[in-house]
């Protein structure tokens, strides 16, 4: 017991240290990193996931039967989606989801041809050794799940259907969550717990806003391939508060390894694939490694006889994106701006994918709740907004997808107009 207190100790106390240092880096005094630190830590005053009453009172019920009850998309699709990020900025309150922000947001999807979006309220734990997931990110939870049920309402007055994907974010930053790994059956038993507690939270608050799909988790790499009896339980909890379409987000190189596709509706991949081996490639290679992935995609889709969705697809606007498309934006240096190489990149990956009969659609990751934010992520982001990607996007939304016909003939992507080099000198310079 000792041993494992001084673990947990550890994981805060290395956690509360990698706050500081990143807060000092974006140019806060010192001081004021510490509090902010200490405030974080104070973990009597965070919402566990697990002492939710709603999902206490799940454990009172018998366990529902594990039978799978897949159903037909039928006008829920294609999806022609876009992710939309949360203002992850107590700085800005306001700006978030259901403001006034995002509603001028899904104006703006609208007038793009957007039928979907999906919305990713964030749990957090400390480290990849931390066995408790906290419901809290930079807001209180109540404030988090009022602010997603306004954004589904808002949505649904414009047309727009929406998938709830309840994501982890690890706070030390230290890691990725598909590492998240423990060396004894004590661990994995109270993260399980834990994250049962966290995801069946979010889907009766799912279920309680009418949103029309959710997903039961996000990039679990590390466990998506055992530990079958609870994803079997974990899909049939939900599936008892839960009326909607049912996902999971696997990763890209995590797809073929998941156990429990055949118990939910559609097969959900963050399609961050590689299109190239290296860098420079021209665009008949990118489209080569796009029709090469489709092809194995598809026989997944047609082992399991499921759709496959793309829950995040997206490259950053650099030279290169295409390559390593999972590298986040944050800590670049020496950044080559590019949105031609975005643009190109974004085409490559659509034309091998949209023209398949198996595709269900995709989801452009991401835009923010206030469409011209700045602060979450650099203009070298994966937001296409305002760059030669957008009305590229917004011709694939109007284009018909392969589960409807054969719609080569529709995806007809415009021409860049030729770049004004005075106005815009930067989209070729090296950024520091």
């Amino acid at each position: 017991m000792l041993s494992r207190w001084r673990a947990h100790a550890a994981a805060h106390l290395a956690a509360r240290t990698a706050l500081v240092v990143r807060a000092v880096s974006r140019g806060l005094p010192l001081v004021c990193a510490a509090m902010l630190a200490w405030q974080a830590s104070g973990v009597e005053a965070q919402l566990r996931a697990t002492d939710l009453p709603a999902v206490r009172a799940l454990d009172q019920r018998a366990a529902p039967s594990p039978v799978r009850a897949p159903r037909p998309l039928g006008e829920l699709g294609p999806f022609r989606g876009i992710t939309v990020g949360p203002i992850e900025n107590s700085q800005q309150p306001g700006r978030g989801y259901g403001t006034v922000y995002s509603e001028a947001l899904l104006d703006h999807l609208v007038r793009m041809g957007v039928t979907w979006i999906s919305v990713t309220p964030f749990g957090r734990i400390w480290s990849l050794s931390s066995t408790e997931i906290y419901m809290d990110f930079e807001a209180p939870y109540e404030v988090s799940r009022e602010g997603l049920r306004t954004m589904i309402a808002q949505a649904h007055a414009r047309g727009i259907r929406v998938l709830v994907i309840p994501h982890l974010w690890v706070w030390s930053e230290v890691g990725w969550r598909g590492e998240i790994d423990f060396p004894d059956a004590e661990g994995w038993r109270d993260y399980q717990a834990s994250y049962r507690a966290f995801v069946l939270a979010w889907a009766m608050d799912a279920a309680a806003a009418g949103a029309d799909a959710f997903s039961i988790g996000v990039e679990c790499k590390s466990w998506s391939g055992r530990f079958g009896p609870f994803w079997t339980r974990l899909i049939a909890e939900v599936r008892s508060v839960y009326p909607g379409l049912l996902t999971y987000s696997a990763n890209w190189d995590e797809a073929e390894d998941v156990l429990f596709w055949d118990q939910l509706d559609l097969i959900g991949v963050n399609a961050f694939y590689p299109l190239a081996p290296e860098n420079d490639a021209s665009f008949e290679t990118y489209e080569a490694g796009a029709a090469r992935i489709a092809d194995q995609v598809e026989t997944l889709a047609r082992v399991l006889d499921m759709p496959v969705l793309f829950v995040e697809v997206g490259y950053t606007t650099r030279e290169n994106a295409a390559v390593e498309p999972w590298l986040w934006p944050d800590g670049m240096s020496d950044v080559a701006y590019s949105e031609e190489e975005q643009a190109r990149a974004l085409e490559a990956s659509f034309r091998g994918f949209v023209p398949r009969d198996w595709f269900a659609g995709f989801f452009l990751w991401r835009y923010y709740a206030n469409l011209d934010d700045v602060s979450q992520e650099a203009i070298w982001g994966f937001s296409t907004h305002g760059k030669m990607g957008e009305p590229m996007l917004t011709s694939v939304f109007g284009a018909r997808f392969g589960q409807e016909h054969d719609p080569l003939e529709d995806l007809v992507f415009p021409e860049p107009e030729p770049l004004d080099r005075t106005a815009a000198w930067w989209r070729s310079t090296v950024i520091d």
